[in-house]
């Protein structure tokens, strides 16, 4: 039997101002045989540049750098490549903003090891998104304050949110967090509720949080037996408010 031939190794950009973390990234990542950096950027411009050339499978992009910082070159990198963020920057705002300009994922440094970094290349490779905890609490932040400015008088099917869009988002439905705590859902189960109702999946969720599919899993078992619903649907329903009473308590 013939020996299976390598798969073609995920092509990289790296863009950062700083050259020792360029360095440190290229070594990590291009020491594993499936990941290789095929060019390095010091800011937007060069960034752009390299991958116009090199078309690479996944560019990693600093927010701030000298000259054309990150979130000014992401509308013009995403078209070329998936980008992730990679930054030390961790500010809701700057968290949001990047993602409403088209970043597949955000992470912060001195949220992940080397080889959850190398998972989220790949995955960003493969069309999923990872978020470090920063990043994620941002977009959790975002989505409760768009549920709390809203009518929660205006009936509405439960909305599924792509994730490029979370920054957009206008839920047409609120609960308050009084409301809510008669479901008594712990805070890390409120966290992943408020993220099935934004539509995401078990794979994203577990990415958003860094915790297994698995895990995931347990979570939603016990939130749909605090909320006495059998599918994701109808708890995201009786979450944000829009399930029609049924009359019966929830404890």
């Amino acid at each position: 039997m013939f020996p299976t031939a390598p798969a073609t190794p995920v092509r990289i950009v790296v863009a950062d101002d700083n050259p020792v973390v360029r360095a440190g990234l290229t070594a990590l990542l291009s020491g594993r045989a499936d990941l290789t950096v095929v060019a390095e950027a010091a800011d937007g411009r060069e960034a752009h540049g390299a991958a116009s050339r090199h078309r690479p499978d996944v560019i990693l992009l600093d927010v701030r750098m000298p000259g054309v910082d990150g979130l000014s070159a992401l509308p013009y990198l995403v078209p070329i490549a998936p980008v992730l963020m990679l930054t030390y920057s961790g500010e809701p705002k700057t968290v949001q903003e990047a993602l409403r300009r088209g970043a597949d994922g955000y992470l912060v440094h001195g949220e992940f090891t080397a080889d959850q970094l190398a998972a989220a290349v790949r995955d960003t490779a493969r069309g999923r998104t990872h978020l470090t905890p920063t990043a994620a609490g941002a977009v959790l932040s975002q989505l409760r304050d768009a549920n709390a400015h809203v009518d929660p008088h205006v009936p509405t099917s439960v909305p599924r949110i792509p994730l490029k869009g979370l920054s957009q988002l206008q839920s047409s439905v609120g609960q308050s967090s009084s409301d809510r705590s008669r479901f008594q859902l712990s805070a890390r189960e409120a966290e992943i509720m408020d993220l099935i109702a934004s539509g995401m999946t078990n794979q994203q969720i577990a990415a958003a949080c860094f915790i297994s599919e698995k895990t995931v899993k347990n979570h939603i078992n016990r939130i749909f037996a605090k909320l006495h619903s059998t599918s994701r649907s109808e708890a995201a329903a009786k979450w944000l408010g829009t399930a029609p009473s049924s009359g019966r308590g929830v404890g």
